[in-house]
């Protein structure tokens, strides 16, 4: 889709859709320090389990996802892909089996939900490298700039299959020393993967089914075991926040690439952040530090100034935002229309060419074509119990420091005078004045500053 932002993340081309993939969320990730599951941590606005669905989704024509118990959040996030329940954490190989009864007849890949960052083109390739290589089952592997405590892959003496994979707890000096690391993701045929799952057995200090065990299993079984190697940036797990924060950098790279190869200008793109799904038209430009929410889609050509914080909300050709303006949820901003420095919309509809331009906020309001609302303008719209609307018609003048108590419809033309308090509706073509009559008091001024440099003079005044 030309100028979306997550187009080039989330989409393959040309990939047959078969196959099961069973995703493996059920972990409590605690090192996280979370109430949440590992897997409901966002990362660009979506859920880690929600990106790997959504990479998996235009691969695999099933999908099963593990959750453990009570965790509903991660079953609702899921849908509509079948939800397996792992009631008992056994380890990563009894999580899958638990997943046997979803495998069907075709291939099956395991994948984890705390590696987010696969693209679907990386899982394509995955399970046609196997197919055509006629492996028996097939790894992903990478080359991490640091390997630390990942699992090496031993490979066979002609370099071209995998012998086993090494814990790093487990392995030697020189095994340690081998730069390719298992990513955890594999695949191979239905039968044959139930088939080594539940021959595993948990002969290791924590009792737990290892699903790397199934590595032996199947060389016992003289299948072949191909290492099929991805980017570290894609392959990367997600255990603590600090991990959580370096995904996090890699989706914004990927986001900022494609807002660019869209047509957007990015003036200083490492300041930008985006969510997953946000659109941008071509000849949008971005100033620093501008952050999306979800939900944002922009018709270019559009401008969005410095520091301006958007989410949940669509914006027509030609309009300019910010600086440090905020669009929140359920707002609209038609062709032309300004909302400048320090204004807030909220569930606001903003007609074509109005103005909504300092110090202003708007919520739950309809503002006419045309229409301006001077500076420090508010619409009312919360009596403390529910939420009320403001409808505002066309070329409607707002003066400064106006406040609009809904529910309440001014009409198109009216008039308000600035500093106005209006309560009641406003008919077409008139003028509203909601204010106190002045009174001015000539010569008060200089009497009132002498009695008070009097008072002031008097000893103990400043005590």
């Amino acid at each position: 889709m030309p100028g979306t932002v997550s187009a080039p993340f989330d989409s393959v081309s040309d990939s047959p859709v078969s196959g099961c993939a069973v995703i493996l969320a059920a972990g409590l990730g605690t090192r996280m320090k979370s109430a949440l599951p590992k897997a409901a941590h966002c990362i660009a606005g979506r859920s880690m389990l929600r990106h790997l669905l959504a990479s998996a989704e235009p691969v695999f024509a099933c999908i099963a996802v593990v959750v453990g118990p009570e965790m509903s959040l991660l079953a609702q996030m899921a849908a509509p892909h079948d939800v397996v329940v792992q009631n008992e954490r056994l380890g990563t190989a009894h999580a899958a089996l638990c997943a046997a009864g979803q495998f069907g007849t075709g291939d099956v890949a395991i994948l984890f939900a705390d590696n987010p960052l696969i693209r679907p083109q990386t899982l394509a390739r995955l399970m046609a490298e196997r197919a055509q290589s006629g492996a028996g089952l097939a790894l992903m592997a990478m080359r991490p700039a640091d390997p630390a405590r990942y699992g090496r892959l031993v490979m066979n003496g002609d370099g071209t299959s995998v012998a086993r994979i090494v814990e790093w707890a487990d392995a030697s000096a020189d095994e340690r020393a081998i730069p390719l690391c298992n990513a955890g993701a594999l695949c191979g045929p239905a039968a044959d993967i139930a088939r080594w799952l539940r021959a595993i057995r948990p002969d290791n200090a924590k009792g737990e089914y290892y699903l790397t065990d199934i590595v032996r299993l199947a060389t016992g079984e003289g299948a072949r075991v191909i290492a099929v190697e991805a980017d570290e940036a894609e392959l990367r797990g997600v255990n603590s926040r600090a991990e959580l924060a370096a995904a996090e950098a890699v989706v914004q790279q990927r986001l900022r690439a494609a807002a660019m190869d869209g047509g957007a200008t990015l003036t200083a793109p490492e300041t930008v952040f985006f969510s997953w799904d946000t659109q941008l038209g071509p000849d949008t430009v971005v100033g620093p530090h501008v952050v999306f929410g979800p939900g944002v889609d922009i018709a270019g050509p559009a401008e969005i100034r410095a520091f301006s914080h958007l989410e949940g909300c669509r914006i027509e050709a030609g309009a300019v935002i910010g600086p440090y303006a905020r669009l929140r949820p359920g707002t609209t901003i038609g062709a032309g229309a300004h909302v400048g420095n320090f204004c807030e919309l909220k569930a606001t509809d903003l007609g074509a060419g109005a103005k909504v331009n300092h110090l202003a906020y708007a919520g739950d309001a309809s503002i006419g074509a045309g229409t301006n609302l001077g500076a420090g303008t508010i619409t009312c719209n919360y009596d403390g119990f529910e939420k009320h609307r403001t409808t505002i018609g066309e070329r409607v003048f707002i003066g400064s420091d106006s406040v609009l108590v809904a529910p309440i419809t001014i009409a198109d033309g009216a008039f308000v005078a600035a500093g106005s308090v209006i309560t009641e509706d406003v008919a077409a073509e008139a003028m509203a004045f909601g204010r106190a009559r002045q009174t001015t008091l000539p010569g008060r001024a200089t009497r009132f500053r002498a009695r008070r440099a009097a008072q002031k003079s008097k000893p103990g005044a400043d005590s």
